[in-house]
């Protein structure tokens, strides 16, 4: 390929990209409530010349010279969003540009990552031997870690070697993001009337082990996700001022990380608390991904840095190593008057085709 046809081939992907963006952003696409986006990303690829496979809601495919004995990287990200925040002062479904601003529900959550990797995987697909095959699945209902987005997906693919899911993350490399581990604790007493001693108080109970969930530190901490971080959210107890409650019932919030599984953290909360431990799910453990993997050496190499998010993604589903990578700003996700930067999503498409041009 010459080089200026190179340039040419992108900048007509940056323009599609920006595009379907807008037409997206037009079409409402809450979680469970996708199937019109789909119909649009499935249409998109076609029309480019992808044999292209949709399940429910999801959308995928995979390069044109697909071959089972190499190892495949899965290029990720969801077309769901979350409902319009109270505050809009915009059409949430009107994808106005002003200068370098795209405004719009999804635009940057993940709607500037959505559009750049299917840039990528468009630009990719018709390339003979490369090194990984490349598979793309646009999914649904990652909002709501729902049971019909990557989640049933994930048996559909082809066996993934690693994935790169497209979050806004300023197109630096999240190698590492923290789990989430909810627990629903539960303090029993004897109830009885507050002025008789034949009573055990539910809230002393309590108390002693919430301090626990306060002070207790766990002794693993990882260079990219710090500590596991424990907060009590909710309490609950009680009825009337002259009755000792037989119960109080508070949540937990935990954030993960890398050091231990969701599993491993609540065995540890269950020898040391007294009170009945309920973990809602243990499914959305930490992810991550070596500093020394091809795909992350790639990325440093074009400046990019490395760092640990906060915040869960579909990474949670995935039992491979992942990188979190895409245009926009974390911050920016479920706000008011959500927007990315066109350039962002240039800069995005560029980006991605040069760190898997050092690997493929």
């Amino acid at each position: 390929m010459h080089h200026s046809h190179d340039l040419m081939d992108i900048k007509t992907l940056q323009n599609d990209a920006i595009d379907l963006l807008r037409r997206l952003i037009q079409t409402q696409s809450f979680s469970t409530e996708e199937d019109n986006t789909a119909a649009i990303i499935h249409t998109w690829l076609t029309d480019r010349g992808v044999e292209t496979k949709r399940y429910k809601n999801n959308i995928w495919a995979t390069n044109q010279f697909f071959d089972p004995a190499k190892p495949s990287i899965l290029l990720n990200s969801h077309h769901d969003t979350v409902k319009p925040h109270k505050g809009y002062t915009n059409d949430p479904y009107e994808p106005r540009i002003d200068g370098d601003i795209l405004y719009g529900l999804g635009s940057n959550d993940a709607g500037g990552a959505l559009v750049s990797l299917l840039s990528l995987f468009v630009h990719y697909y018709g390339q003979p031997n490369l090194k990984y095959n490349v598979v793309m699945a646009a999914t649904a209902e990652e909002e709501i870690f729902g049971d019909y987005g990557l989640k049933c997906m994930i048996e559909k693919l082809p066996p993934i070697d690693f994935a790169i899911v497209g979050e806004p993350t300023e197109m630096q490399l999240a190698i590492a993001e923290k789990g989430l581990l909810v627990l629903d604790v539960t303090a029993q007493g004897v109830g009885g009337h507050a002025a008789h001693t034949n009573t055990v108080n539910a809230i002393h109970n309590a108390i002693s082990d919430i301090e626990w969930f306060r002070t207790y530190q766990f002794e693993k901490t990882s260079d990219t996700l710090a500590n596991v971080k424990m907060s009590v959210t909710q309490i609950q107890a009680g009825s009337q001022h002259n009755v000792v409650p037989a119960a109080c019932h508070f949540v937990v919030d935990i954030r993960v990380n890398d050091c231990y599984t969701n599993k491993e953290v609540y065995d540890q909360v269950c020898k040391h608390v007294t009170s009945q431990v309920k973990a809602r799910s243990f499914k959305h453990n930490s992810s991550s991904i070596s500093a020394d993997h091809p795909v992350v050496k790639a990325g440093k190499k074009l400046g990019r840095t490395t760092y640990g998010s906060p915040t869960a993604s579909d990474q949670v589903h995935l039992s491979v190593p992942s990188l979190k990578l895409g245009p926009g700003k974390s911050t920016r996700s479920h706000t008011a008057n959500e927007f990315i930067l066109i350039s962002e999503i240039h800069e995005g498409i560029e980006l991605y085709i040069n760190i898997l041009k050092e690997i493929l």
